[in-house]
């Protein structure tokens, strides 16, 4: 059995992580309170239809070289607000509608895909959800955005409530129907775009969908339901992070796979309230709650480790704490970093350049590669300090930059380069 604590520790020892999780805790919550007004509205398909757009929008992006979240949102809420029209005017049926937007967008994006970058490792990051599709601009605008969510979510709770139970008498009683169905897909659209950089667009629906349907099996209130319902999204989301952490599994399909458990064990409960004496069932109805807080409470202790002074690039998460760097290179210039990796050396017009690196996924299978440019200072001046062409070496050096053709480049200068007898993982997968 392993120490949970450790393992929190070790894990949020890692800046991507702790990105990943604040991120994912906040899409978590509103998808969790969206979840049930449209699962009761019966609108619970809109969600998966809504990130098959998203994927069609990010291929767009990545086509255009533009900011994924600033072409996804605007192009997701127009889908939200034009199934929401379509269903209005009768002119197609609500199901047949969203089968039509998310079909074609799914269509137009694998074509666009096609033609431009090719299906590659980034698309399998789209489809199923990546830790590693996050820097720090992408994390502060969805915060902003959760927050907004949120805020709105509070701020016209009643008339949502009347909306879902009773569409008609809202509006007979002044309440802006319309209005408020296209509040209720502009937050879903949001919710969505965010949610699918860490869940991916086949799985994000399960995020609106399952903490809904779970807290239904035992609470029967509105306002149970969703309180419940985000319990359980907050401790289904956290629970797949740490389980695909430590048995290397995807995000995504981590979360969803301890939604399915957590359903099972909700549905479970009800089948005992249903058979016990009405004293001690009423009483089972807190327990899952006061569970699922519990465990929130105890999961969240102690996540954050001090930074240390030389950041080990460990063989888990490999490509991952990688990544992290360059795609976050601010938080790591002028600190040290150690890996150990094989040696290559590589020659071009400019001169010899090597490399610290392990194989792993790529977009023609496992033909891609994850690790730093290192080199003796001066830069590339004294080959002969360097082992031989696929020693396996543990490298130890500052992060730095240099710029060349109009480009920066980053490299580890190096303080130590050691070669070692026993040899670590070549293809890492994480």
């Amino acid at each position: 059995m392993f120490d949970i604590i450790t393992t929190l520790q070790e894990m949020f020892s890692y800046t991507f992580l702790v990105r990943a999780f604040v991120v994912g805790a906040l899409v978590s919550v509103c998808a969790a309170l969206l979840g049930v007004s449209l699962v009761l509205k019966r609108y619970s398909m809109i969600g998966d239809g809504l990130s098959h757009v998203g994927f069609g929008a990010l291929a767009l992006a990545t086509a255009l070289n533009a900011a994924p979240l600033a072409v996804s949102i605007p192009v997701v809420i127009t889908a939200a607000f034009l199934l929401l029209r379509l269903g209005e005017k009768h002119l197609i049926k609500g199901d047949a509608a969203i089968a039509l937007i998310s079909t074609s967008s799914l269509a137009l994006g694998v074509v666009i895909i096609s033609q431009t970058t090719g299906m590659n490792t980034d698309v399998c990051n789209y489809l199923f959800g990546s830790i590693l599709a996050m820097n720090k601009t992408d994390v502060y605008l969805s915060v902003l955005l959760s927050v907004t969510v949120l805020g709105l979510f509070v701020i016209f709770y009643h008339k949502l409530f009347a909306l879902t139970f009773d569409e008609t008498f809202a509006k007979a009683t002044g309440v802006r129907t319309g209005v408020f169905n296209m509040l209720i897909a502009f937050l879903t659209a949001i919710t969505i775009v965010l949610g699918m950089r860490m869940m991916g667009a086949m799985l994000i629906s399960a995020l609106i969908i399952f903490p809904a349907l779970t807290s239904m099996r035992v609470f029967k209130k509105w306002k149970s339901v969703s309180v419940s319902s985000v319990c359980v999204s907050l401790v289904c989301y956290f629970s797949g992070i740490v389980i695909s952490y430590i048995y290397a599994m995807p995000t995504g399909a981590s979360v969803v796979l301890v939604n399915i458990a957590a359903f099972a064990a909700f549905a479970l409960c009800n089948w005992i309230m249903n058979h016990r004496p009405r004293r001690l069932a009423a009483r089972n109805r807190i327990a899952p709650l006061l569970s699922a807080v519990f465990l929130l409470f105890v999961s969240s202790r102690e996540i954050y480790a001090a930074e240390p002074k030389i950041i080990t690039i460990k063989e888990k998460m490999f490509i991952a704490q990688v990544n992290d760097v360059y795609l976050n290179p601010k938080d790591y210039l002028g600190k040290t970093i150690r890996l150990e990796g094989l040696f290559k050396r590589e020659q071009s017009d400019y001169g010899a350049y090597c490399f610290v690196l392990r194989y792993g996924p790529g977009c023609c299978g496992s033909d891609g590669n994850s690790g730093f440019e290192v080199a003796w200072e001066p830069r590339n001046k004294t080959l002969a300090k360097y082992p031989a062409v696929d020693a396996w070496v543990e490298a130890t050096g500052v992060l730095k930059t240099y710029q060349e053709n109009g480009f920066p480049y980053l490299y580890l200068s190096l303080s130590s380069l050691t070669v070692l007898d026993k040899r670590g993982a070549e293809f890492v997968t994480q």
